[in-house]
């Protein structure tokens, strides 16, 4: 699903009714329990945390002029995509989101490399994405990127 929306307000104001409550707690537990540094808005048409310019000032190589992306979170057609770069970028994190994933949600992971897709609402694993979003530092998302992406 594509959003014409140029905010975050505007983009979850979008989103369909059966979705929206559990993409708005989503949205939650990334800002309660992302570490300080990264900031929301937007990037690339999706509600996202990113490493801003004046922490990053390179921005990201594919595009400088827009900041560092971490986590994004975008309604699909058919999903709610929940984007981890550092699940893409660390394997050790990988590892242990993997290993981790059975014991907080009752169906199978569905995951392509930095995206986790949600097909039902009610199994978000809410507890492990909390973790998830505790495990990387700001600094520590810099250093990943610098070493592994952006070669």
């Amino acid at each position: 699903m594509k959003y014409k929306a140029n905010t975050v307000e505007e983009y979850y104001a979008q989103i369909p009714e059966d979705r929206k409550e559990a993409v708005q707690q989503l949205r939650k537990v990334c800002k309660d329990n992302l570490l300080e540094g990264f900031e929301e808005g937007m990037s690339y048409g999706f509600p996202s945390f990113v490493v801003p310019h004046s922490i990053y000032p390179a921005g990201y190589h594919c595009k400088p002029e827009e900041p560092l992306p971490f986590v994004s979170i975008a309604s699909q057609a058919k999903h709610v995509g929940f984007y981890h770069m550092g699940i893409y970028a660390n394997e050790d994190i990988l590892k242990w989101f993997e290993e981790e994933y059975s014991n907080h949600a009752k169906y199978k992971l569905d995951m392509g490399k930095s995206c986790i897709r949600f097909k039902r609402m009610d199994d978000i694993p809410f507890d492990l994405i909390a973790e998830l979003m505790q495990k990387i530092t700001v600094e520590d998302w810099i250093k990943t990127y610098e070493t592994a992406i952006k070669r």
